[in-house]
C-alpha cells in the first residue's frame, strides 16, 4: 500500500525537445513535450477548504479519493470455477490496499449493474470495519447473466459523481465480449464518463475482445492489460490500487495555444503508452485548447505535438505554440492555475544540415507510434488471412522494436513470428500461436520505452 509522509506540494515541469529549424517552404513543426510531476503522489496532501485556493494542498496529508471496483459476474466467469474465485480474491486484495479514508464501492456487472457494497446507492469510507464488510459481500458473489459494460460504467459514474473528492477512479474486470448492449451504447457510456473519472481495465482469460477493453482504458485515460492466468489477478489488482492511491492531482490539462495561421496537426501521448488526444480538444479561449491528461502522482510522461505554421522567409522566426499544464479551479468563477509551460519555436534557415536534422526524441517517438500501428495492422491482417500483409507489418514491427530498444515488445513479437533478422525486419509467421500470446501482444502494443537521453 502507498505510504504517505510529509513533503512539499507537487510540482510540475515542462521540457520541450525539438529541432526548431525549417528549410525554406517548411511548415510542419514537431516537438516532444516531457511533463514531470514531483513531490506528489506518494507524498500526499488534502485540499484547502477556504475557497480561496481550492486546489492547493496541505503537505503531509493524503488526497481525497474515491474508487469503484467493477467485477464481471456474467455466466462465463464460472468457466472454469477458479476464475470467479480468483476475481473475488483479487478484488479483496485491492480493497485491502485502499488507504483508510478512501471512499469506495463494489459493483457486480452482468447485463445489468448492481451496487453490491455498500449497497445503498452511495460509497463507503475505507477502514478496517468497512473493508471486512466489503470482503464478506464479495464472498456472496456468483456468476450468472450476460455482459453490458456500459451499464457498469454508468453506475460507477453515478457513485463517484456523488463524492466530494479530488481523485475519482474505476477498476474494471471482464472475461467476455460486450454482447448484451450495442457498440453504440458502450460508446455513449464512455463519452458520458470521459473526464469524470479515470479507469483501468483488465481482461482475464482469452474470451474477451481486446479492442473493447483498450477502448475503455483509452477513453477514460487509464491502463489496459491482459491477465491470461486468473491466478495472477490478485497481484495485478493490488498494483493497480497502489497506483490509484498514489495519485495526487486530478483533471490536469495540456493546453496548446497557437498564433493566428497555425494549424494543429496532432497531439498524442507517446510515453509510457501511445494515446491519441487530438480529437479530445476542448476550447479554452481564443486560439487555445485543452487536452486531458487525467490524474498524476510522481511520474513523467511524454507528448508529441505537431503544428503547421505559415510559410516564412529565410531568417524569420516565430512562436509556433505555447504548451501549458493547467489545473482548473474548483471554485465557481475561479481562474485556472498554470502549473508550468514551455515554448515551441520555428526558425527558417538555408543551413541544410540544421534544417534536415531530426531531433532524437522526435525520431524515437515517431518510431514508437509507428510500432504500435504496424502491430495492430499486422495482427488484423493475420486474422483476416492476409498472411503476406501480416508478415510485412509484423516484420516492420520487429525492426522498429529492435532499433528503439523496446525489449518487452520484441519479446512479445517473438511469440507470434520467427525472427530471421531483426535489423532488416525479416520474419516468418509462426504456424501456431497461443491465443493468449496474440492477445497480449495486441493489448500491450501501445506501451512504449522512454527515449535514451
Amino acid at each position: 500500500m502507498a505510504k504517505f509522509s510529509k513533503s512539499s506540494v507537487p510540482q510540475f515541469s515542462v521540457e520541450v525537445y525539438q529541432n526548431a529549424f525549417l528549410p525554406e517552404g517548411g511548415r510542419d513543426v514537431n516537438a516532444i513535450v516531457t511533463v514531470t510531476s514531483t513531490g506528489g503522489g506518494t507524498t500526499g496532501g488534502v485540499p484547502l477548504t477556504d475557497g480561496a485556493h481550492p486546489r492547493v494542498r496541505v503537505p503531509g496529508r493524503a488526497p481525497d479519493a474515491a474508487v469503484v471496483l467493477m467485477v464481471d459476474c456474467s455466466g462465463s466467469m464460472e468457466y472454469p470455477p477458479t476464475k470467479m474465485r480468483n476475481a473475488r480474491d483479487a478484488t479483496a486484495a485491492a480493497i485491502d490496499t485502499l488507504r483508510d479514508g478512501t471512499r469506495f464501492a463494489v459493483v457486480a456487472g452482468t447485463h445489468v449493474a448492481q451496487d453490491v457494497y455498500p449497497g445503498n446507492g452511495g460509497l463507503a469510507t475505507a477502514d478496517p470495519r468497512t473493508k471486512a464488510q466489503a470482503k464478506e459481500a464479495l464472498r456472496r458473489l456468483s456468476a450468472g447473466g450476460g455482459t453490458a459494460i456500459g451499464t457498469w460504467l454508468r453506475l460507477a459514474d453515478r457513485l463517484l459523481g456523488a463524492a466530494e473528492v479530488d481523485i475519482r477512479h474505476g477498476i474494471l474486470l471482464t472475461d467476455g465480449r460486450n454482447e448484451h448492449e450495442s457498440p453504440e451504447d458502450l460508446r455513449a457510456a464512455l463519452d458520458s464518463c470521459a473526464g469524470r473519472f479515470t479507469c483501468d481495465a483488465r481482461g482475464v482469460g482469452t474470451d474477451w475482445e481486446v479492442k473493447e477493453v483498450t477502448a475503455i482504458a483509452s477513453a477514460l485515460l487509464g491502463t489496459a492489460d491482459i491477465v491470461a492466468d486468473p491466478a495472477g489477478l490478485a497481484a495485478d489488482f493490488r498494483e493497480m490500487m497502489e497506483n490509484a492511491m498514489g495519485k495526487e492531482v486530478a483533471d490536469v490539462a495540456l493546453r496548446l495555444w497557437t498564433p493566428v495561421g497555425v494549424e494543429i496537426v496532432f497531439v498524442k501521448q507517446v510515453a509510457p503508452a501511445v494515446v491519441e488526444l487530438t480529437g479530445r480538444r476542448t476550447g479554452a479561449g481564443p486560439r487555445a485548447g485543452d487536452y486531458p491528461t487525467g490524474s498524476w502522482g510522481d511520474e513523467s510522461r511524454d507528448y508529441h505535438v505537431c503544428v503547421r505554421v505559415p510559410e516564412a522567409g529565410i531568417g524569420q522566426e516565430m512562436l509556433a505554440a505555447r504548451v501549458s499544464l493547467i489545473l482548473p479551479s474548483t471554485a465557481e468563477g475561479g481562474a485556472p492555475q498554470t502549473l508550468s509551460q514551455g515554448l515551441v519555436r520555428a526558425v527558417w534557415t538555408d543551413d541544410m544540415a540544421a534544417s534536415t536534422s531530426i531531433n532524437p526524441q522526435v525520431a524515437h517517438y515517431t518510431g514508437q507510434a509507428e510500432l504500435a500501428q504496424v502491430i495492430q495492422q499486422g495482427l488484423d491482417a493475420r486474422k483476416s488471412g492476409d498472411f503476406d500483409g501480416a508478415t510485412a507489418k509484423l516484420g516492420r514491427a520487429v525492426q522498429l522494436a529492435s532499433a528503439s530498444g523496446n525489449a518487452d515488445t520484441a519479446k512479445l513479437l517473438s511469440k507470434v513470428v520467427d525472427v530471421v533478422d531483426a535489423a532488416t525486419g525479416t520474419v516468418r509467421l509462426k504456424a501456431r500461436v497461443a491465443e493468449a500470446d496474440e492477445m497480449t501482444l495486441e493489448t500491450r502494443s501501445t506501451k512504449t520505452v522512454r527515449v535514451k537521453k
